[in-house]
């Protein structure tokens, strides 16, 4: 049983790592609509693939970077529920852990006291 929840928590703090990457990468986007919020019609956008920067549109840059946003919202979302899960199954375990605890006292304390009769 121990091990279950050793597993458990372990994939926990593989999902907040994840999440904390997540929010990472959202605030970079998120700074980067700012950024482009102050762009004039004149500059240019470069973007770059491999080793290679290629000039792009500004209109096909924002939507790319809103995309990749609502993506990375999604993400976190999902990641949110898989924690919540996981935090469940977790708290499930330790319950289940603690009643079968109670039951084996229990049978150990009957039984002391049927061999000290």
């Amino acid at each position: 049983m121990a091990s279950l929840e050793e597993r458990l928590e372990k994939a926990t703090e593989e999902y907040q790592k994840l999440q904390k990457g997540i929010l990472f990468t959202l605030k970079a986007r998120t700074m980067y609509i700012k950024e482009f919020a102050q762009l004039k019609p004149a500059n240019t956008i470069y973007k770059l693939i491999g080793p290679v920067l290629i000039k792009q549109e500004q209109g096909e840059a924002k939507q790319n970077v809103e995309k990749r946003l609502e993506f990375i919202k999604g993400e976190i979302k999902r990641t949110e529920t898989r924690l919540k899960d996981l935090g469940e199954k977790a708290e499930k375990a330790k319950n289940e852990i603690v009643q079968l605890q109670t039951v084996r006292q229990a049978q150990q304390q009957q039984d002391a006291a049927a061999v000290a009769s």
